[in-house]
């Protein structure tokens, strides 16, 4: 896990300022405290900070090829990096280190950009072809890490955080009404936007290229589920995914230092630090935070007993209100970016424990998303048949839906269900708040200027990857696209790299999602539950 930044001045082709690259690179310092680098070649600058996890004393970077004719700054892991090097080695590419980014700077020039559909991990990277003047900044599929540009002036500036594109910068970005309408909607900023106007954040799985003095942005992750053909054994099917969790799990250990686990109360992270006991190594530290008497949802005591099941060495952190209110400061200024997250607090204390011990820990995100685990997916699943009924039955069971208790989120899904347009019923599920109420907010001059593409504009893009999948499928392919990364792994990212400490999430391995996108609703959603 590192930060990289840097600056392209493809129209102009003039010369980067050295000092620039360092602003920006120093402005993201927290993110690797192990080592810098810096690439200034005329129009193209690039930076980089290290947090030192594989080949610690050969991971430094910028990266070149033998040749010199490729150069690249990568932040995060690449899982399958062992056998994507003995395939590149077989072809005749030459390795003089042992760490992951050289896997893709030879994996670039064995495929191009179509390396990035062989790599399972996570990752924000730009790649510098020397010989083509050619720039190509990318995101992981999942979105677990994130890469922010922007362009202007024929200018590309780009980096791991916000405050890298701003010290490029002299002036103070304005706040964009779009995004600010849509965060107010959904509790997050759905990428390609921000909350600043010109400074954008590469969607999951996309990528943008730089050449010839044009660019363009393209999605190079299009993967497609197809439902398993048939009936399937849901016994056989909870055997296969166990397979791909074990697997999952003992590649996101690999690890030259030492790793934890951040343990709830709950099945996710429980499941995860068993898996890591099997994987071996352990016991392995694994730590919780626990509330005063004035906080709801405790786990703490629930954590205890899986970690004493599982022979964990449980470390413990108890948060008091006056914590709660001195630690908001930082916690805003590590977001750059509003998030309406109770667990923002507790992620970032929690993170800067275990950074005294550790340098990477494993989290347990990802699995509601994928299984159906919110109130709103069992409105969702079953407002599809209750979009078939007649009319009148329809208004019937919506007069008992309205007299059951807590049902908000289970309304909206159902509810959903009687608007055509798919995407539409999507947004709809997500607001918290009906458009129109949100509207009101606005002074009648700002209104106008935050008229602009809808968020339901950017999912149409995702259309063809969810032909095949049903009303719950399609819902959760946009909340994997779009609300997970957007929001949970990008408050992950920032406040675990306000300490300096890498998080990984096993559950979001590709093999694991791309299995579970293609199981039937009902092994996720049975009887009214989750």
């Amino acid at each position: 896990m590192c930060g990289i930044c840097g600056q392209l001045n493809f129209a102009s082709g003039e010369a980067v300022q050295p000092e620039t690259i360092r602003r920006m690179t120093n402005a993201i310092a927290h993110r690797g405290p192990d080592d810098d680098g810096y690439f200034i070649s005329g129009a193209i600058g690039l930076g980089f900070r290290r947090l030192s996890i594989i080949d610690l004393a050969g991971g430094h970077q910028p990266m070149f090829d033998a040749e010199q004719t490729v150069c690249v700054v990568f932040n995060g892991e690449i899982y399958n990096f062992k056998e994507l090097r003995a395939e590149l080695q077989g072809r005749g590419h030459g390795f003089r280190t042992d760490c992951d980014t050289e896997v893709i700077v030879n994996g670039y020039k064995e495929w191009g950009t179509d390396v990035f559909n062989r790599l399972n991990g996570m990752f924000g990277l730009a790649i510098w072809d020397l010989e083509r003047k050619r720039l190509v900044v990318a995101r992981d599929a999942m979105g677990i890490k994130l890469v922010y540009y922007r362009i202007a002036d024929g200018s590309l500036t780009f980096g791991s955080e916000i405050r890298a594109v701003r010290a490029a910068e002299s002036s103070h970005p304005e706040v964009d009404p779009v995004a600010l309408n849509l965060f107010l909607r959904f509790r997050y900023t759905p990428s390609p936007l921000t909350v600043f106007q010109g400074i954008r954040k590469l969607a999951p799985g996309t990528m943008l290229v730089v050449e010839d003095g044009k660019h363009k942005e393209e999605r190079w992750y299009n993967y497609t589920p197809v439902p398993f053909p048939g009936k399937q054994d849901r016994r056989e099917a909870i055997e296969e995914l166990l397979g791909l969790y074990r697997g999952a799990v003992k590649r996101h250990l690999l690890s030259d230092v030492p790793v934890g686990i951040l343990l709830s109360g709950g099945l996710d992270s429980g499941l995860l630090l068993a898996l890591m006991n099997e994987a071996g190594g352990g016991p392995w530290p694994a730590y919780t935070i626990g509330y005063g008497e004035s906080f709801r949802d405790d786990e703490l005591e629930d954590a205890a007993e899986t970690a004493r099941l599982l022979g964990a060495r449980h470390i413990t952190v108890r948060l008091n209100q006056a914590e709660f209110e001195e630690c908001l400061p930082a916690i805003v200024d590590s977001l750059e970016e509003p998030i309406a997250a109770s667990s923002i607090v507790p992620m970032y204390l929690v993170c800067e424990r275990a950074r005294q011990d550790v340098k990477v820990v494993i989290l347990g995100q990802g699995p509601d998303e994928l299984f159906g685990g919110y109130k709103r997916h069992l409105g969702v699943h079953y407002g599809s048949s209750w979009r078939a009924l007649p009319p009148v039955l329809r208004s019937s069971f919506g007069a008992v839906i309205n007299r059951l208790p807590r049902n908000e989120t289970l309304k909206r899904g159902v509810y959903s269900l009687g608007i055509e347009d798919r995407l539409a019923r999507y947004q709809h599920v997500f607001s918290i708040a009906p458009a129109e109420r949100i509207d009101g907010l606005f002074r009648d001059d700002i209104l106008p200027t935050r008229k602009g593409p809808e968020l339901v504009d950017y999912w149409r893009a995702l259309l063809p990857q969810m032909a095949k999948l049903d009303e719950l499928g399609g819902f959760q392919l946009i909340e994997l696209r779009s609300s997970l990364p957007d929001e949970l792994l990008m408050y992950a990212d920032k406040l675990s790299m306000a300490h300096s400490l890498e998080a990984r999430v096993p559950y979001l391995d590709r093999t694991v999602v791309e299995y579970v996108q293609r199981l039937d609703a009902s092994f996720k959603v049975r009887h009214g539950t989750r």
